[in-house]
């Protein structure tokens, strides 16, 4: 007899409380085993691809590709036990946890229900749901197989077919008393900015949660309604903005989410607490190319990977903050304490294209220049494929930012919030440079930190930039303190 269980979207980790569906992995009808994973979402932080806990045949889905959904919104129904003679397993639920979430260990863990222990699963395994199974091929069930499995079902379980959404009411709903059934604070900001009465909303989510899409209706509601009044009226096709700029009334909206919005909020975050200055200097970095162009030519048994430019900077990064510990550092507002940290997580931003990220190398300081460029490298290729987990664009506690790969010589970077400082590095291009009295052409770069003040005073921060620069025109500097 066969038992539909529905699956919930699961917390992600790392704080999050939605996320927005990409692409589903399986359709309706689909057998699916323990851990496969059936839908590739984006948090905030990285896109994730989630598995099921159950092994059976889906009998519904909730939301479309685009859908953004809360922690805790049915994803899909599986029903277990409904593939008869399929090759495919459809083995029982193991139990759940309230709340499950992804573990961010790369092996499978043992299911606490099947008593049995499996490799070559999905590696995303869902707490307390069951073992990394190995991923069955997708089949379609017949409809007659399917119609007798959902017939099957304890009248108990959840419903099979997805109910259609309530309609959002505006105007004439009934004021909500109590509180608004509201979890994610997206949803409440994004209310507040659309003037929005949360109170007047009927929410398509279980118990009547509010959901996003709830929101997103109401908005376009407003919009269609204030689009029929200027086909009415004779109005002009540009109007007056709030600032007193001409806009047009057809300007393209782009809404901030995904990993754009929270970059977003960061930054505004970043500029309105804390208290952030910038120095600059220009170095001459001909010996350092050269020793970079001697590392990578060498030959034999000793010879490894080639190093890059920006490994080389990381590594005297980790240099500078073991001499200057005050840039290593956050600020515990709340305590009014200036918390400094005890290994160096380095951070290097990464232009994708879903946005820019910041992925973090950990205990940098423990590492060569040839670890440290392995490192960035698997980094920078996970955050181009877009499989970078929340953990791995956490925790930072110094970035290292080179914006000269666009071409461009300098910039004030904005600190990345919690951290107190970050290093800027341009373009290194051959400039007239005074060297040794006489002019020459020399390869030169400019850096520039913006620095916390609140951790420390600009002597601290131009001994720190100064030691930078001293080991990028004299690289022999940097093995005073290997």
């Amino acid at each position: 007899m066969a038992q539909v269980l529905e699956f919930k979207l699961p917390d992600l980790g790392e704080g999050l409380t939605e996320a927005e569906i990409v692409r589903w992995l399986v359709e309706v009808g689909d057998v699916v085993a323990i851990d496969q994973p059936v839908v590739e979402v984006e948090t905030a932080k990285a896109m994730v691809e989630v598995p099921c806990p159950y092994g059976g045949v889906v009998t519904a889905r909730f939301g479309e590709e685009g859908t953004e959904l809360p922690v805790g919104a049915p994803l899909l129904t599986v029903a277990v036990g409904a593939a008869e003679g399929s090759s495919g397993s459809a083995a029982s639920p193991s139990p759940s946890s309230a709340s499950p979430s992804l573990s961010s260990s790369p092996s499978p863990s043992p299911s606490s229900g099947s008593g049995t222990e499996s490799s070559g699963g999905s590696g995303n395994v869902l707490v307390g749901y069951g073992t990394g199974a190995p991923a069955a091929r997708r089949r379609r069930i017949r409809p007659d197989r399917l119609d007798r499995a959902v017939a099957e079902a304890p009248v108990s379980v959840a419903p099979v077919v997805a109910a259609p959404v309530a309609e959002v009411l505006v105007a004439e709903a009934p004021v909500h008393e109590g509180p608004v059934p509201v979890v994610s604070p997206l949803v409440r900001r994004l209310a507040r900015q659309h003037d929005i009465d949360l109170r007047r909303l009927a929410g398509s989510g279980p118990d009547g949660l509010i959901l996003r899409a709830d929101v997103d209706r109401a908005i376009r509601t407003v919009e269609e309604t204030a689009a029929a009044a200027q086909v009415q009226a004779p109005v002009a096709a540009v109007v007056a903005a709030p600032n007193g700029v001409a806009a047009a009334s057809d300007a393209e909206r782009i809404p901030l989410r995904g990993v754009r919005g929270a970059v977003a909020d960061k930054l505004s975050r970043s500029r309105t607490e804390i208290p952030d200055a910038t120095c600059w200097v220009d170095a001459d970095a001909t010996e350092l190319m050269a020793v970079r162009a001697a590392m990578n030519a060498a030959t034999g048994p000793s010879a490894g990977p080639k190093v890059s430019v920006l490994a080389l900077l990381a590594r005297i990064c980790t240099a500078a903050l073991a001499r200057f510990p005050e840039l290593n550092a956050t600020v515990d507002t709340a305590a009014r304490e200036i918390v400094r940290l005890p290994g160096v997580h380095l951070g290097f931003a990464a232009q994708t294209e879903r946005g820019l990220v910041v992925p973090v190398v950990r205990d940098a300081h423990t590492r060569n220049a040839e670890s440290i460029g392995a490192e960035i490298a698997r980094l920078t290729e996970l955050a181009r494929t877009g499989k970078l987990s929340p953990a791995q664009l956490t925790g930072g506690t110094f970035t290292l930012n080179n914006y000269g790969v666009f071409g461009v010589d300098g910039s004030t970077p904005i600190i990345n919030h919690p951290e107190a400082a970050m290093l800027g590095v341009g373009r290194i291009m051959p400039k007239p440079w005074v060297y040794q009295g006489e002019l020459a052409v020399r390869q030169v770069v400019q850096l520039s930190l913006t620095f916390d003040h609140r951790v420390c005073d600009g002597g601290t921060a131009g001994g720190f930039l100064r030691y930078v620069a001293d080991c990028v025109e004299q690289p022999a500097v940097l093995l005073r303190t290997l």
